[in-house]
């Protein structure tokens, strides 16, 4: 698994890093729904009937839960630094192109560490265009891939969920977004390029992500 060591720019990734922006959206989210619970439980408890007492505990019980996700959630990720250190290296480029945003086409290993070979996927995320930004399809983002699993009892080869992180979400240095594209092994830009044209039907599956076939893959790959 390929790594790519940097500073990150802590405020510069607090201001466009969009994968800090949902988990702040989700923490939001779960702790407004802790709250309409409560506030549910509390007043089905005041009614004083036993269904009433018994429906608002099981609301608090979910009010509890949503509050625990809120503030478990930035424990599992972890800081934006060791989602960068963590995370494997990986290509993307831009392979199309929205009017306020793009979408990115990464090439991504989801084989588990504790698998024998690899198994690549096609992976795609829709981000954001930041105001003056200039982009073209073709054009190379270095990103790393995170990966994770929807529970803890998944028995799964392969991570259920990948989502590639732009380095440049984490520095506005050019020269190191230059160095993490030297980083990537051309053989993997140049396979990825010759895929764009099947961003969207990647786009199209429930978890935008398609794996490829061993036969699909460069030489240098297999």
């Amino acid at each position: 698994m390929r790594h790519f060591e940097f500073t990150v720019d802590r405020a510069h990734a607090k201001a466009v890093n969009q994968t800090l922006t949902e988990l702040r959206r989700m923490q939001v989210s779960a702790v407004v729904f802790a709250v309409i619970l409560a506030v549910g439980a509390g007043f089905l408890i005041l009614l004083g009937h036993t269904w009433s007492v018994i429906l608002g505990v099981v609301l608090i019980a979910g009010a509890v839960s949503s509050l625990w996700l809120a503030f478990w959630l930035p424990r599992k990720m972890g800081s934006v630094e060791d989602m960068y250190r963590k995370s494997p290296l990986v290509p993307a480029v831009v392979s199309e192109l929205h009017p306020r945003a793009m979408t990115l086409l990464a090439l991504v290993d989801v084989a588990k560490p504790d698998t024998d070979g690899s198994a690549y996927a096609l992976v795609t995320r829709n981000i954001p265009l930041l105001p003056g930004q200039k982009q073209r399809v073709g054009d190379k983002v270095p990103s790393v891939a995170l990966l994770g699993d929807r529970g803890t009892r998944s028995t799964a080869t392969t991570w259920q969920m990948v989502s590639p992180m732009p380095i440049a979400w984490g520095t506005k240095d050019v020269a190191v977004r230059a160095r993490a594209v030297e980083a990537i092994d051309k053989v993997e830009w140049n396979f990825l390029a010759s895929k764009i044209k099947e961003s969207v039907t990647v786009q199209n599956t429930p978890d935008q992500r398609v794996l490829l076939e061993i036969g699909e893959l460069p030489k240098e790959m297999r």
